[in-house]
């Protein structure tokens, strides 16, 4: 859901829109049709791989106009970058929506009624002014992808462990002191991103996420890795860059999927080399990861 334009409405036309009463008129059933300027909006609505989908990127909206929550039919609403600081609990209305995209805006927080919106499975919510987001939100339990990122957060509700379909969370450029306990209940999560955050540590429960195949907690303060890390054995990147470690868990060398030491942020492998490591460790990892796991396996 990039952050094209749709043709046809202007900035001021939409922000004016929103306060303004519609006329209705009656459908051939007897009930309320949409009203005029929801129709309108109706019109710029596409189909794109398959869903209704309508964007309002890049409109410099202060609200959303009261027309929108009118179109149940959308499956993928685009609101990015925009300076919306709230949204209406008339979001809930939209109950047809798979992909909601929230990118790049003020928002505080999100209604409590996004529970509503049980076939969601996209939400980016990245890049606003969330401190924290609703329990309810761990409702929409057909989520696959949360993204969350660059925001105020502390810490996530309970309430969201209950996300058993998820298998990618966003939660880098926050404020989060320790991995939220809910984190370790998706036993679904395939890429879980927690850079530049702070957080000391990683707890054992790690070891819960079974299908895990990138862990990026780079840019953190992380003074030890717990050997329970070294089970997920599924790991083809793991980002543990510019933190404070200074030794390994002995059972690193169980990450055989990892494969080399990795320079690129998103390069598969084992990023380490930007931390203060002590001798031995420092040295031996100068010939490679295969140097390093021959060093840790017992002999």
């Amino acid at each position: 859901m990039g952050g094209k334009q749709s043709h046809g409405f202007s900035s001021k036309e939409l922000n004016e829109g929103s306060g303004r009463q519609r006329s209705k008129s009656s459908s051939r059933d007897g009930q309320p049709s949409l009203s005029s300027a929801a129709e309108r909006f109706r019109k710029h609505t596409t189909v794109h791989f398959g869903y209704n989908t309508l964007s309002l990127a890049m409109r410099a909206l202060v609200e959303t106009p009261s027309e929108l929550w009118e179109l149940r039919e959308v499956q993928k609403l685009n609101l990015s970058m925009n300076c919306l600081s709230s949204l209406p609990p008339a979001l809930g209305a939209l109950d047809n929506l798979v992909i909601l995209n929230l990118w790049g805006n003020n928002l505080s927080s999100l209604p409590v009624e996004i529970s509503l919106l049980k076939k969601l499975r996209v939400l980016f919510a990245c890049r606003n002014r969330l401190s924290e987001v609703p329990e309810e939100l761990g409702r929409c339990t057909r989520l696959e992808v949360l993204s969350l990122a660059n925001n105020q957060i502390t810490g996530l509700p309970n309430s969201l462990g209950a996300m058993h379909n998820l298998t990618k969370l966003n939660l880098s450029h926050n404020r989060i002191v320790h991995i939220p306990t809910c984190v370790y209940s998706m036993k679904g999560l395939v890429f879980l991103q927690l850079a530049c955050n702070r957080l000391e540590t990683i707890a054992d429960q790690i070891q819960d996420l079974v299908n895990l195949k990138i862990l990026i907690v780079e840019g953190n303060s992380i003074h030890s890795l717990p050997k329970t890390l070294c089970f997920l054995e599924s790991l083809e990147l793991l980002n543990v860059d510019f933190n404070d470690l200074q030794n390994v868990p002995v059972e690193l060398y169980l990450l055989s999927r990892l494969g080399r030491l990795a320079c690129h942020p998103m390069d598969k492998g084992l990023h380490i080399i930007h931390n203060p490591l002590l001798k031995p460790i420092k040295e031996v990892l100068q010939g490679g990861l295969s140097a390093l796991y021959n060093y840790l396996k017992p002999t």
